[in-house]
């Protein structure tokens, strides 16, 4: 070979060395992807606390307890101490409810250590998911409380008087798995709760209650499952979120009514872990609140759902049900450890009564949310949401209006709206209670 053909060899390699890196910078999917780092959120709540780890492949890792004082350690195979295992430390606040702070250090080569000093005794799950949506491979870090607060006592210790005599059933906490568990941006903060507008007088029907009601309100999505997002970047997590605080700010006015959300920050609840909230506080209603999305953004108007025996009343209702029903493959659910409970708790309990009620239910809140918004369908709809399929108690889902059009996610984002919206949820649920007063209620199993 020629000095001139060695040189013409050296540049033509130097140029493809260029060339690659110029790919790199300019983005090339494929490229960029392998260039990406481990990414770290924390979503700290009252519930549990859960730290997620994003990679490009899928992660490893062992765990363990220790007692005097409570800590949990976890082994991550595969990675080294980067800045954004670092960064972890900063991500744990003061205020989170299980978490006193953690040490991040490389325990062995490829090999990192996080160890949880704990403010009490937990039930940790450690579980990996696979890449969906806009996801890629998930380690999921659980922290439950062992002792995990009843609901109807959490009521009493706000000042709520108790509904009867019998005491509810506790939510079991998650219990750990004794094995170790093979295997976006950063979290933002939980929406501050905002200065609610509640009216001076009560609105709509007066009720002659002859005990205290419970409603448990349920804000779609949380934490990892941001729900639908419109394209002016409002989320539907929390527009929901903050039309539910304006509701349960209304119904704490109300005679004999309490109110309990299923969640109360940004943070999510498995879809089976929402109906046994609702049983285990022994709600006579359960209201599911979301914000639709359609992939035409001219879709436009609210409507109430309920569940459905014999399959959906329309695709679009289908469509739907299947799509909310998808949220635990976003939000992240320990599926290994949740089967048997999801099967029991979603599976055959919908019940002609149940469903009878429902309907009346969602009759009276469409009427009264048909006077401030387009109704999307003028009849309350069915389909197979898992998150109504609590037996005994009447449930619809709320979709607020369309977060994909943007007018509508104009009219989501602006507080005279979801007062608007809050005020016509409650008038409808006092109007199927004049119509149906809830009658002595026993001990739910």
């Amino acid at each position: 070979m020629t000095d001139r053909s060695l040189i013409s060899r050296r540049a033509a390699l130097k140029a493809g060395g260029a060339l690659v890196v110029s790919l790199v910078a300019a983005g090339v999917p494929g490229l960029a992807l392998a260039a990406q780092k481990l990414r770290v959120r924390v979503w700290p709540a009252e519930d549990y606390t859960r730290v997620t780890l994003e990679n490009n492949t899928s992660l490893k890792a062992t765990y363990f307890t220790v007692k005097n004082p409570e800590r949990l350690v976890v082994d991550i195979e595969g990675v080294d101490l980067d800045s954004a295992l670092k960064d972890l430390v900063a991500k744990i606040k003061p205020d989170d409810p299980y978490v006193q702070q953690v040490r991040v250090g490389q325990n062995r080569p490829k090999v990192v250590r996080l160890v949880f000093d704990l403010k009490e005794a937990i039930n940790p799950q450690v579980f990996a998911l696979k890449p969906v949506g806009d996801y890629r491979h998930r380690l999921v870090l659980d922290l439950y409380p062992v002792h995990a607060r009843d609901p109807i006592t959490a009521l009493l210790e706000k000042g709520a008087p108790p509904a009867n005599a019998s005491a509810s059933p506790s939510l079991p906490a998650p219990q750990a798995e004794p094995v170790p568990i093979p295997a976006a941006p950063a979290a933002p903060a939980t929406p501050a709760e905002p200065e609610l507008h509640v009216p001076a007088a009560p609105r709509g029907p007066k009720l002659q209650l002859k005990r205290m009601v419970t409603i448990v309100l349920d804000p779609g999505h949380g934490g990892e499952d941001p729900g639908a997002v419109g394209r002016g970047g409002s989320r539907e997590k929390d527009v929901v979120l903050s039309i539910a605080r304006r509701l349960k700010a209304r119904i704490e006015r109300e005679p004999n009514m309490r109110v309990v959300l299923t969640r109360n920050g940004d943070f999510f609840v498995p879809l089976h872990v929402r109906v046994q909230k609702a049983r285990a506080a022994q709600a006579d209603l359960f209201i599911s609140i979301h914000a639709d999305a359609f992939v035409e953004p001219s879709a436009r108007g609210a409507s109430v759902f309920v569940l459905s025996e014999k399959g959906a009343s329309s695709t679009a209702a289908r469509w739907l049900a299947k799509k909310e029903n998808e949220a635990d493959l976003i939000g992240g659910v320990n599926l290994k450890q949740h089967g048997h409970q999801v099967a029991s708790v979603l599976l055959d309990l919908s019940t002609t009564a149940q469903i009878k009620d429902s309907m009346k239910l969602g009759r009276a809140v469409l009427t009264e949310i048909g006077g401030i918004n387009r109704l999307h369908k003028g009849a309350v709809e069915q389909a197979g949401f898992a998150v109504l399929k609590a037996p005994d108690i009447p449930s619809i889902l709320v979709e607020t209006a369309f977060i994909s059009n943007p007018e509508e996610e104009r009219k989501l984002s602006d507080s005279r709206y979801q007062d608007q919206m809050a005020d016509a949820i409650l008038i409808g649920a006092k109007r199927y209670f004049a119509k149906n007063p809830p009658l002595a209620k026993g001990r739910l199993t």
